[in-house]
């Protein structure tokens, strides 16, 4: 039987990469995006709702995401994000470093004691 993984923390320094490459499938508003991440990682991550929307209303200042109120599967009024172009530049940005700190790190994960 395989072993069940435990919920992780989101990485520092990740979020808004997640959120991005979220909204990048289309628009969704914030409890969407949090559902969407859980839903991809199977449940194994979990994005705290005290950390998304700041980041959300951050990234919108930034000019990353643009917003515009709409009506929620529940009929509720809820905010819709999606990608700027600014915001499309970032997420590639951030994708580019994510792979290099990944490559990185693996040569230290990986060597061997000098």
């Amino acid at each position: 039987m395989p072993a069940q993984l435990e919920t992780v923390p989101v990485l520092q320094g990740t979020l808004d990469m997640l959120i991005l490459k979220t909204l990048a499938w289309g628009p969704k508003h914030g409890f969407g995006v949090l559902r969407h991440i859980e839903q991809v990682t199977g449940e194994k991550l979990h994005v705290e709702e005290g950390a998304l929307y700041p980041a959300l209303h951050r990234m919108h200042r930034r000019g990353w995401l643009e917003a515009e109120w709409g009506l929620s599967e529940n009929n509720r009024r809820a905010r819709y994000y999606r990608l700027s172009g600014a915001g499309e530049a970032a997420l590639r940005e951030q994708v580019r470093d994510w792979g290099r700190m990944v490559r990185v790190i693996s040569l230290v994960l990986e060597g061997s004691p000098a």
